[in-house]
């Protein structure tokens, strides 16, 4: 199969495109599914950079990627409620930016759900409904999300303004009537951010997300009056200063999240921004346009 490939750490020059690879062979749990859409991560900078060595030890070469959308052309032993044929999102467990790869945790895709919305979705709906949950947010209460205008942030200010939550988002001035628009009341991040957001919050918020790992974290704690309500999707600072730092892990994919967050995109109660597409065979270009951030949409490859 085709895929992209790195046998050692480095910039995106050590990305490869092949088309000999092995396709993944599947656990008794899993299925392996011909990848339509993959989307690429942060994350999968940080693998193929090496910045992650000390925690993930892979075997080279390594496919990168874990989001994917596609169909599933087979089925593990063990797997029911899925049938070939089926079209499904979710999670890579051999990597997906490649034709074919195995998958433990999808969902069914909804007939009027579009592609590029499924192969945008397993990640930034794992990550906001987890960091919401983390938060125990009741109705009524004011909540402060840094890095509001991204994917993961624009799902988590919708799903909060749903639950009856005042939503205080930070944003760059592009992005200020779009955050207006999903509910939120922007504000401008960068210096002076928190003096912006007590002028809309004079008696603070009762709790802060961060889904931008910007250092936001010291004035966020002084902001909310401790660290029991604030919770950082990014910004691995948190563990010196008694912050919640949730990075998501495989324990915390769900397929019934995606099948929850899904039917509101359908339904048109979520929106996600536009997305960027690229060939597999420029995934380089692709992760260079997520480090270069300043985009809301995902960032997705076509395969």
């Amino acid at each position: 199969m085709r895929a992209i490939s790195f046998d050692t750490y480095g910039g995106t020059d050590v990305l490869r495109l092949t088309d000999d690879r092995p396709v993944p062979g599947i656990a008794p749990d899993e299925v392996l599914v011909r990848v339509r859409l993959a989307a690429v991560n942060p994350f999968d900078l940080k693998l193929r950079s090496g910045s992650m060595q000390k925690v993930i030890h892979p075997t080279f070469p390594l496919v990168p990627g874990s989001e994917m959308a596609g169909t599933v052309e087979q089925l593990g032993a063990e797997v029911s409620g899925i049938e070939v044929g089926d079209e499904v999102f979710g999670w890579a467990t051999s990597g997906s930016y490649a034709e074919f790869a195995a998958a433990r945790v999808v969902a069914k895709k909804p007939h009027a759900l579009h592609w590029e919305a499924a192969a945008s979705l397993p990640v930034a709906a794992d990550a906001a409904t987890r960091g919401l949950g983390l938060l125990h947010l009741v109705p009524h209460e004011t909540l402060l999300i840094h890095g509001g205008a991204g994917v993961v942030g624009s799902l988590a200010v919708q799903l909060a303004v749903r639950a009856d939550v005042t939503v205080i988002a930070t944003c760059s001035s592009r992005d200020v009537d779009a955050l207006r628009h999903l509910g939120a009341h922007p504000v401008l991040y960068g210096e002076g951010v928190f003096e912006r957001v007590r002028e809309l919050a004079p008696d603070g918020v009762d709790a802060v997300l961060d889904a931008a790992g910007a250092g936001v974290l010291p004035g966020s704690i002084e902001l909310v009056g401790g660290t029991d309500r604030v919770v950082t999707l990014a910004d691995p600072a948190a563990y010196a200063l008694g912050v919640t730092f949730s990075s998501g892990s495989a324990k915390d994919q769900s397929a019934a999240v995606l099948d929850e967050v899904a039917a509101l995109v359908v339904a048109g109660a979520l929106v996600l921004p536009v997305a960027r597409h690229f060939a597999l065979a420029d995934a380089a270009e692709a992760q260079d346009a997520v480090a270069a951030g300043g985009r809301r949409g995902k960032v997705l490859l076509d395969l």
